[in-house]
């Protein structure tokens, strides 16, 4: 077979095997970590490309960082798709199977190795590691900085072998676009002089394309080793510049943003003991990905044991592949890239408050993949049955991979089951708690969402995003004094913190109109509908609403009372009120899909019983509901939405 067919057929599995891991991901939903600030709430990626939004996205700072590229196309997917999720999917997973098939083809023509590149774009294209920057829209920016990031390592192979003015700046126009898309590139050139010991042989031959490499040296000489390696990093300057101007720029934007954390809160050696323990981790994660989660609470302390265990460690392996590099050149490349690649976000410069992330290994684990498939062979050369053993191992590896990227894709569907998963395998998280609250409180499960506000408080009462999230809870169920409590609590801890702001200022409005009257009237009429007062309740029901007339539960209380009483007009009225206020409120669904069944509208039934279903897919008593209707109807099928 012609080594061109077997590239395609390469090329076709590993799209077909990506596709098939992560394909589920078309039906997963926007999460509300990011999604927001990215998409969902940002006016100028939703209005497409327009010259305000373009001129916004070479100049706007939004989400701490400084990527005007990664706004384009996320615009470009609001003119393609609107904000149909399944769409924004759609553009990351493709750019991943791009990326796969890219990294083949690359290492494939750098190394002549066929089989062991492919390894390396499989093990690349079905890690679970990297499901969150593929299943995550906000993470589009990992996915498109590393498809500029394979482009510039071929267009580096290419001025390898024929330089020239036009081809080196082909790969600075690559490295630059990739910069405005991710600033994470910047250890780039650092990978590039890596390339020029292993696979390009570079500093072997003193082929650079540079006038020092003309000088006639012997070539067994120290000056002749220090002018080759001198021409070789004197080559990479004018990209040196170019990614230390990204950094500046970055750090400049995330300092202002408030984004990099003060050494009074994380001092410098729990920076350098928390990177070392995340080096290993990541490399735990590599061998056995288990516990994976969205977010890794930042411990604050490390243990002294775990923090010198894991230097360690690195100090071990790092003097192994060192004193190994002549003779196996990739695994000294492979390890090299693997921790320089990790340095800009391996928590030095604190950004955040997570200990570690799993997008932060798309690229790092690269390294550690070339070293693992040309390591492997290397080991096996002496096996008899080595090309039957490889092959039945590597086919086994790989299945298990899509396995589990089929399964960690999975808890992505949406918020709701993202931040679950979160709190289970992880401690003390924080973030997953407010996070998943805010989701139950979009479907009205106001009670629970508390409940999470509250347990994040425990973990940390410096929370702001979780003291305006309880502050939001209270000001609906109109406990306003509480609410009160908590915005000027958040704003107290940020200061800048625009939507607590706006939150107080309507507490306090509340307050002045005697919105507090009306959550006392709305507590009265629940404990009189209780004891089966129901005129008295809604007395005071009434008198609520008069005083606020958006105050979602008295209407929904209202709403009950009145078809109690069999009084459906009205109660569908108030239910109707509900939803207006609160669109994703499913018990007021499912009990306006009631009182329209009771009505004969068995049509405008099923629609609010499966809008009730779509918010809360778990809501038995909807699904009852839509069962029954539907045998009434004689329908089989819910009408489309």
């Amino acid at each position: 077979m012609s080594s061109r067919r077997l590239k395609l057929i390469v090329s076709l599995s590993l799209i077909m095997a990506t596709l098939l891991a992560y394909w589920q991901v078309r039906s997963h939903d926007f999460v509300n970590l990011d999604d927001n600030l990215y998409v969902t709430e940002n006016r100028h990626v939703q209005a497409g490309f327009t010259r305000e939004g373009i001129l916004w996205a070479f100049t706007s700072t939004q989400a701490s960082n400084w990527h005007p590229l990664t706004w384009l196309s996320h615009m470009l997917d609001c003119e393609l798709f609107g904000l149909e999720a399944w769409g924004h999917h759609l553009t990351n997973m493709l750019l991943h199977v791009i990326n796969s098939v890219f990294l083949f083809l690359l290492f494939s023509r750098m190394t002549g190795a066929f089989w062991q590149s492919t390894f390396v774009a499989a093990l690349f294209a079905l890690h679970p590691l990297h499901v969150e920057s593929v299943a995550w829209i906000s993470e589009r920016k990992d996915v498109l900085s590393t498809l500029f990031w394979i482009l510039t390592m071929w267009a580096y192979v290419r001025y390898v072998a024929s330089p020239g003015a036009g081809r080196y700046l082909l790969v600075f126009l690559l490295l630059g676009l990739g910069l405005m898309a991710k600033p994470m590139l910047v250890t780039l050139p650092f990978v590039l002089l890596l390339m020029d010991y292993w696979p390009l042989g570079r500093f072997q031959t003193g082929h650079s394309g540079h006038p020092i490499t003309q000088t006639k040296l012997n070539p067994n000489t120290a000056s002749y080793q220090g002018s080759r390696t001198l021409s070789l990093v004197w080559e990479k300057v004018p990209l040196i510049g170019l990614s230390a101007a990204s950094s500046i720029v970055t750090y400049l934007v995330q300092h202002s943003g408030g984004a990099i954390q003060s050494f009074t809160l994380f001092p410098l050696n729990t920076r350098v003991a928390n990177a070392l323990v995340a080096y290993v981790s990541y490399l735990g994660k590599m061998i056995w990905p288990r516990n994976l989660a969205v977010f890794y609470p930042h411990p604050g302390k490390v243990a002294v044991w775990q923090a010198v265990g894991a230097g360690l460690l690195i100090l071990i392996l790092s003097a192994l592949v060192i004193r190994a590099a002549k003779r196996h050149p990739y695994l000294s490349v492979g390890w090299l890239w693997y921790l320089g690649t990790l340095v800009p976000v391996i928590g030095v410069v604190q950004v955040g408050a997570q200990s570690m992330a799993d997008r932060y290994t798309y690229v790092p684990s690269i390294g550690l993949f070339a070293m693992v498939a040309w390591g492997i062979p290397q080991l096996t050369a002496r096996w008899r049955f080595r090309r039957l053993v490889l092959s039945i191992s590597t086919g086994f590896l790989l299945s298990v991979l899509i396995t589990c990227t089929w399964v960690q894709a999975g808890y992505w569907r949406n918020s709701i089951s993202l931040f679950e998963h979160a709190l289970k395998v992880t401690t003390d998280n924080y973030l997953a708690h407010v996070s998943l609250g805010i989701a139950l409180y979009k479907q009205g499960r106001v009670d629970e969402a508390i409940a999470h506000y509250q347990e994040s408080m425990q973990i940390t009462s410096n929370y702001s995003i979780a003291h305006n999230s309880l502050g939001a809870a209270f000001l609906g169920q109109g406990k306003l004094r509480e609410a009160i409590t908590h915005f000027s609590q958040a704003l107290q801890i940020d200061p800048n913190y625009e939507d607590a702001r706006a939150n107080l200022r309507i507490a306090l409005q509340e307050i002045g109109k005697g919105g507090g009257k009306a959550e006392g009237h709305n507590r009265q009429a629940i404990a009189l509908a209780g004891e089966g007062k129901l005129d008295e309740a809604i007395t005071h029901l009434s008198e609520a609403l008069r005083i606020r007339p958006d105050f979602a539960e008295a209407h929904y209380n209202m709403g009950n009372i009145l078809a109690q009483q069999g009084k459906l007009d009205e109660a569908i009225v108030h239910f109707s009120n509900v939803l207006r206020i609160k669109p994703n409120y499913a018990e007021a669904h499912n009990n306006l899909g009631i009182a329209l069944a009771r009505q004969g509208k068995l049509n405008d039934a099923v629609d609010h019983f499966s809008e009730a279903l779509r918010i809360r897919p778990n809501f038995a008593e909807a699904k009852n509901n839509l069962k029954r209707v539907l045998r009434q109807a004689g329908r089989s099928e819910i009408s489309p939405q």
